[in-house]
């Protein structure tokens, strides 16, 4: 269960990283990075973050390799602006919900192909 103080804390992190990524960053590989959520551990040690890149794998993985690169200079930005006694580590994961979404509806659907009966001719 997370506490009050996670929640607002991962909401902190998830606008900043946002206002970061979108008006700061100078990469080319993360300017079409959109942070999903973000998860903070209970003793606001690590935060996980989530995100999205609209294109196929290969934009995904620079994204991530985007992402990795500028982990520092990110966490040093949070410290700036959040006002914690110490900043989270990011641990930067791919958001695939949305894929898994897909993949679910793909086989309701298989389902329900199966599942209708022939009408007669």
């Amino acid at each position: 269960m997370t506490s009050r103080r996670q929640r607002r804390v991962a909401s902190l992190i998830h606008r900043e990283l946002s206002q970061i990524l979108l008006f700061e960053s100078k990469d080319p590989r993360v300017h079409d990075v959109t942070i999903t959520d973000v998860e903070v551990t209970a003793d606001l040690q690590l935060a996980r973050v989530y995100f999205r890149v609209v294109g196929g794998e290969t934009q995904t993985q620079e994204a991530l390799d985007g992402l990795m690169h500028a982990k520092g200079y990110l966490r040093t930005q949070l410290a700036g602006r959040l006002e914690l006694r110490l900043t989270p580590d990011l641990s930067f994961e791919v958001d695939r919900t949305a894929e898994y979404a897909q993949r679910i509806e793909e086989l309701l659907e298989q389902i329900a192909a199966s599942e209708t009966p022939n009408a007669p001719a």
